[in-house]
């Protein structure tokens, strides 16, 4: 299977499947993005993990993602967290070692990412409540 068609299957499972079925479970962790389009909140479940007040996480196809796309157009996010919503900012860190950063994060989610992900991006969330 070719990249392109990898990255194709992916993000049809995620969107269609995958993303319908974690955000809905009450303490699955949510990023909230401003639609840079439609202005409309955009909710994406993912996997990261929160130390002291920042939440880090890897975004599987950098700025391929549209939540990426989404925070270059407008970084004000909010983050559920064990069913608690908090604000903040989110910062594209394309220097960090986005590999190394997996290994930080929790593993079943790390795995996917690691699996599927072709163009790794370090995503950190300062936040503010």
């Amino acid at each position: 299977m070719t990249d392109t068609t990898r990255d194709r299957v992916t993000k049809f499972f995620q969107k269609n499947v995958g993303n319908q079925v974690m955000g809905r479970m009450p303490f699955q962790t949510l990023l909230e993005t401003t639609g840079r389009k439609s202005g409309e909140p955009r909710r994406t479940p993912l996997g990261g993990r929160r130390v002291g007040d920042e939440f880090w996480f890897v975004s599987e196809f950098g700025e391929k993602s549209q939540y990426v796309r989404n925070i270059m157009a407008d970084p004000a996010v909010r983050v559920r967290i064990k069913g608690r919503w908090h604000r903040g900012t989110a910062h594209l860190l394309p220097d960090d070692d986005a590999a190394a950063r997996l290994r930080t994060l929790p593993q079943f989610n790390s795995m996917g990412v690691r699996t599927f992900g072709t163009n790794l991006l370090t995503v950190r969330v300062d936040l503010t409540d």
